[in-house]
C-alpha cells in the first residue's frame, strides 16, 4: 500500500517535521479565513519548493539467513546430546549421536553381500574348443597318411589306384566335415563368449548393486552422528512453520536409495507437534527414521520478506532504503535495504497479486535513541519503502490535485478567477505532491473544495 511521506527535506529531523506541518496548517487555515463569508468551503495555498518523499507500506516477516533440521536417519534411540538449546555451534560440529542396532545390522549384511559378490566374479574361464578340434584333425591326418602308404604297397595297380582314390575321397569328405565342424565350433565359441560377456556384465552389475547397498548402509550409519551443516544457534526439534526443514543433513537414506536419488538432497516433512506438546527428543528417547532431533538457525544476518502490491512494485528497486516497525518492539525504528524483487507473483491472503521483496535488516533505535533489541525470525513488521525522492521540487498540497478528462489538474487562481491547469505529477508525498509542469512556485492553488470550483469562477 502506498503511503507517501511528509514533505520535509531528507536531512530534517522529526521535531522539525512537526514544525513544518504546523506552518502548512496555519497557512491553509489563514487562507481559508481570507475567503471570508463568500465561500468558507474553499481554501487556497501557494505552490512552493519543498522536498518530497514517496513511501510504500508493505507487510513483512523477519527471516533468518538459513535454517537446517537434523533428523534421525534410522530407527533407534538418542544416545547422546552434545549441545544445549540456544547454544551457538560451528559448521561440522557434532551435535548428537543416534544409536540404531538395525542400521548397524544392515551394514554388516551389506558388507557380507559385497564380499560374496566379489568372490562370485572370480569364476574360471570358458575352455577353448578349437584345441580339441585340432587334436582330432591331427589324428585324422595321421590315419589318412597310413592308409595311403598301405595302398601304395599293393602290387595290383587297379586295386592300388582304387584304394588311393578311396583314401583321397575320404580325406576330402573329412575336410568338408572338418570345415563345417570348424564353423560350428566358432559359432559355439562366439555364443559362449557372448554368454560369458553377459555373465560378466551381470556379475559386475551385482557387484555394483552390492557396493551401492553397502555405501547406502554405511552412509546411514555415518549419519547417526549428527553434525551441524551450518553455523548458527541450536533449538530442539524441527521447524514448525512451512511443514518441513529448509535444509541440512538427509534423514531418509533408504527411501532415497530406493528412488535412485542422492539422499543428501532430501529433507523429511514435518508439520510440528500438536499445540501444548514439546517435540524435543531427550537422551534415551526413541526416534524413527525422519524424526527431527535438532534445528540449527543461522541468525548472523537477519532479513525481511515483504509483500508489495502489484500497483506499487514497479517503483521498488534493489538498493531502495526503508524504515521498519515491529509489532513486538513498540516505538522502535529499524533500517533496511532492498536486496531483490521477485519476478513471479504470489497470491496474497486478500486475493490480490503481490510480489515478494527481500530486504537486508539493519540496526534499530528506540524513541530515546537507545539501541533497539534484535528481532527474531518470524516476527511481523511493516516496511516503509522510500521509493522516490525529490529534494527541491515544485509542490502543491495533495488535496489540490484532481482528475479531469483523464489527466491530473489543479485550480490556479489568477486575478481572483479560477482556471483549470493540467499538470504532470511526479513524486507523491502524503501531504505534498511534486508538480513537474503546469504550476510555478508562488501560484495560488485551490486546496479544498476543488469539486465546487468551475472554470472562470470568482474566488475571493
Amino acid at each position: 500500500m502506498r503511503r507517501p511521506q511528509s514533505s520535509r527535506p531528507a536531512s530534517t529531523t522529526r521535531p522539525r517535521l512537526l514544525i513544518a506541518l504546523t506552518a502548512v496548517a496555519v497557512l491553509t487555515a489563514t487562507t481559508a479565513a481570507s475567503c471570508g463569508d463568500e465561500d468558507p468551503d474553499l481554501a487556497l495555498a501557494s505552490a512552493a519548493r519543498n522536498a518530497v518523499i514517496e513511501v510504500i507500506d508493505a507487510p513483512a516477516t523477519v527471516t533468518a539467513r538459513a535454517a537446517a533440521t537434523l533428523t534421525a536417519p534410522a530407527d533407534g534411540t538418542l544416545a547422546s546430546l552434545r549441545v544445549q538449546p540456544g547454544q551457538p555451534v560451528k559448521r561440522g560440529q557434532v551435535l548428537a549421536v543416534v544409536d540404531s542396532p538395525t542400521a548397524q545390522q544392515r551394514l554388516r549384511q551389506a558388507k557380507e553381500a559385497l564380499a560374496a559378490a566379489k568372490r562370485a566374479g572370480r569364476g574360471s574361464s570358458v575352455g577353448d574348443l578349437t584345441s580339441s578340434r585340432r587334436g582330432t584333425d591331427k589324428a585324422a591326418d595321421e590315419a589318412f597318411d597310413a592308409a595311403r602308404k598301405a595302398a601304395e604297397k599293393i602290387a595290383d595297380p587297379q586295386l592300388r589306384d582304387a584304394l588311393s582314390t578311396q583314401v583321397t575321397s575320404a580325406q576330402r569328405q573329412y575336410a568338408a566335415a572338418a570345415h563345417s565342424a570348424d564353423q560350428a565350433v566358432r559359432a559355439v565359441q562366439r555364443g559362449i563368449n557372448g554368454l560369458s560377456s553377459a555373465v560378466g556384465a551381470l556379475s559386475a552389475a551385482q557387484r555394483l548393486q552390492a557396493q551401492q547397498a553397502y555405501d547406502l548402509a554405511k552412509a546411514t550409519v555415518d549419519a547417526l552422528t549428527l553434525r551441524a551443516p551450518i553455523a548458527g544457534v541450536v533449538q530442539p526439534g524441527g521447524t514448525r512453520a512451512g511443514g518441513g526443514a529448509s535444509g541440512g543433513l538427509a534423514g531418509l537414506f533408504e527411501q532415497a536409495g530406493a528412488a535412485g536419488l542422492d539422499p543428501s538432497v532430501l529433507a523429511p516433512s514435518q508439520s510440528g507437534p500438536p499445540a501444548g506438546v514439546d517435540d524435543a527428543v531427550v537422551v534415551g528417547g526413541l526416534v524413527t527414521a525422519g524424526t527431527p532431533v535438532l534445528t540449527v538457525v543461522d541468525t548472523g544476518q537477519l532479513g525481511l520478506l515483504a509483500e508489495v502490491d502489484e500497483t506499487d512494485v514497479l517503483l521498488v528497486k534493489a538498493g531502495v532504503s526503508a524504515t521498519v516497525e515491529f509489532d513486538a518492539v513498540t516505538g522502535a525504528s529499524y533500517d533496511a535495504t532492498v536486496r531483490s524483487v521477485d519476478v513471479l507473483p504470489t497470491n496474497s491472503a486478500q486475493g490480490g497479486v503481490t510480489y515478494r521483496v527481500r530486504l537486508a535488516l539493519g540496526t534499530g533505535k528506540l524513541a530515546e535513541d537507545e539501541p533497539a533489541p534484535t528481532p527474531r525470525p518470524g516476527m511481523n513488521a511493516i516496511v516503509h519503502l522510500r521509493v522516490r525522492e525529490a529534494a527541491d521540487a515544485v509542490t502543491v498540497p495533495a488535496s489540490a490535485v484532481f482528475s479531469a478528462d483523464g489527466r491530473d489538474a489543479v485550480w490556479v487562481v489568477r486575478d481572483g478567477k479560477a482556471g483549470r491547469a493540467s499538470v504532470t505529477v511526479g513524486v507523491q508525498g502524503s501531504d505534498l505532491v511534486q508538480i513537474l509542469n503546469g504550476v510555478q512556485p508562488g501560484d495560488r492553488i485551490v486546496v479544498r473544495g476543488t469539486d465546487q470550483v468551475r472554470d472562470g469562477q470568482d474566488v475571493r
